[in-house]
């Protein structure tokens, strides 16, 4: 039975390779994906230069500062870089649109900005291209034009009913036709998971965490599944089909619905279903909340007014200026306070819309095998847009501690006193600015991406199971005419 496979699977490699067409297509994307491949590593080594360089001059005027008041401090603010993966190199996902730049200031949340699509023409809009997309896009188109008459010619031949009559059952012929084609898939995806894993190894300096090493080797393993998908489904449509030129043309119909429609379909509804307000409109309803709760730089807001009178109850003087710490340090600490509370629960709500779209783009998944592998990559590679969220929120945290600590030393070493015209401004010792720490992005780990993605692994054992039950099916309804 073994031998019977393995000899039908050699016959489909053997008739691939005897079309000159077929090595013309083979270097030509060949030829592609050493270009995504240039592109995807200079493109990762000059991000992630150019961030660590100026994210160490950040470093470096944030220190050089002369002594100042703290909350000048707070407003002069810091910078956070967000570096690349290491795997972005394979996948370049959503980085080129979501950013890598924020400025972190007191009172202030900005968005993440400088994504390469705001210094691009549209054209980058029609994608890049990565080694990544050109497994998910090309390479099954590749396979499809291979795969369409593996059983369809044998038909139209007669040799399927030669085949037949010798003995060779519907099982064996399907199972050696899918495996002669993978076999053909093998010698690109092969070539590109070694030169991916040899990029991988080079930009991180032989320095191979545990993290990254379970990353690649679950991204070899669901571009495999995900390529061997297509050739089993170019097999059975062929064998499905009467002629190879009813196979071809369902199986291009096929490709341009899998890669094209659908994905763009999926992502219209999720927008459609669930709608999220502009940026203006985001920005709006903050600062309304904002002024509801209170303006700490309103001398005359309730909420303040109420909170003077506390203090002064509490430590038993009659003016701020009689309290033990600093009354404005205290005040801009409580609006820095109020003003995250509020951005976080609103940027939360705005997430939870995003989450809603992304979750019924995944559910797709189920239908469409493209939108569980780009989903998986992306998320593997830390390209996607939880990375994206994860570094805003890291960012965010160390925006408010800063303007926090700026609050703290204010409230510690600034006097209540009033100055007088003639008074020098009050200022405290530069070396306190040592004591904020620099940015650092810690990028989360791999089990992040089972939480992420549950959707699209289910969707991975779905079709294979699908695929597996058709073709148990086909073995027992398909005919030789």
């Amino acid at each position: 039975m073994l031998q019977t496979q393995r000899l039908i699977a050699r016959q489909v490699w053997t008739t691939a390779f005897k079309n000159r067409a077929v090595f013309g297509l083979l270097i030509g994307i060949g030829l592609l994906l050493a270009y995504a491949a240039l592109t995807g590593w200079l493109s990762l080594r000059q991000q992630n230069e150019t961030g660590r360089k100026y994210q160490q001059q950040a470093r470096q005027d944030w220190l050089a500062n002369p002594n100042k008041h703290p909350h000048r401090m707070a407003h002069y603010g810091h910078f956070a870089f967000r570096p690349k993966a290491p795997l972005s190199v394979f996948d370049f996902g959503m980085e080129s649109f979501l950013g890598n730049t924020i400025y972190l200031e007191a009172h202030k949340q900005n968005s993440v900005n400088f994504s390469e699509a705001g210094f691009s023409t549209g054209l980058l809009r029609f994608g890049e291209i990565s080694m990544a997309m050109v497994l998910q896009l090309l390479l099954p188109l590749l396979l499809f034009f291979l795969g369409f008459g593996t059983v369809a010619t044998d038909r139209e031949t007669g040799t399927l009913k030669l085949l037949l009559s010798q003995g060779v059952s519907w099982g064996q012929l399907l199972v050696g036709k899918s495996l002669g084609l993978m076999a053909v898939m093998l010698s690109l995806y092969g070539p590109v998971m070694v030169v991916t894993g040899l990029l991988w190894f080079g930009l991180q300096g032989g320095r191979v965490s545990a993290d990254q090493t379970i990353r690649l080797l679950l991204l070899m393993g669901a571009y495999f599944l995900y390529l061997a998908f297509f050739c089993v489904i170019a097999v059975l449509v062929s064998a499905r089909s009467k002629t190879a030129k009813t196979a071809l043309v369902s199986l291009i119909g096929l490709w341009l619905m899998l890669t094209l429609v659908l994905p763009r379909t999926s992502q219209a509804l999720g927008s459609y279903l669930y709608p999220a307000p502009s940026k203006a409109r985001f920005l709006a309803d903050i600062q309304a909340d904002v002024l509801k709760e209170g303006d700490s730089h309103n001398p005359n807001d309730p909420h303040y007014k109420g909170l003077k009178d506390s203090l002064l109850t509490a430590y038993g003087v009659d003016s701020v200026q009689k309290l033990p710490f600093n009354y404005s340090g205290f005040v801009m600490a409580e609006g820095e306070k109020i003003s995250a509370h509020l951005y976080n629960d609103h940027f939360g709500r705005l997430l939870s819309i995003y989450d809603r779209q992304n979750r019924f783009a995944k559910a797709m998944a189920f239908v469409d095998p493209y939108l569980a592998i780009r989903n998986l990559s992306m998320a593997l590679s830390g390209t996607d847009f939880a990375s994206y969220v994860d570094f805003q929120r890291q960012a965010e945290q160390y925006r408010y501690e800063m303007a926090q600590k700026m609050n703290d030393l204010q409230m510690r070493f600034i006097s209540n006193k009033k100055l007088a015209p003639t008074d020098k401004p009050y200022q405290i010792d530069r070396k306190h600015w040592e004591e904020v720490p620099d940015f650092c992005y810690q990028s989360p780990d791999v089990e992040s991406v089972f939480g992420h993605e549950a959707i699209s692994l289910l969707a991975f054992v779905f079709w294979a199971g699908l695929l597996w039950f058709v073709m148990v099916r086909f073995t027992k309804t398909l005919t030789a005419l």
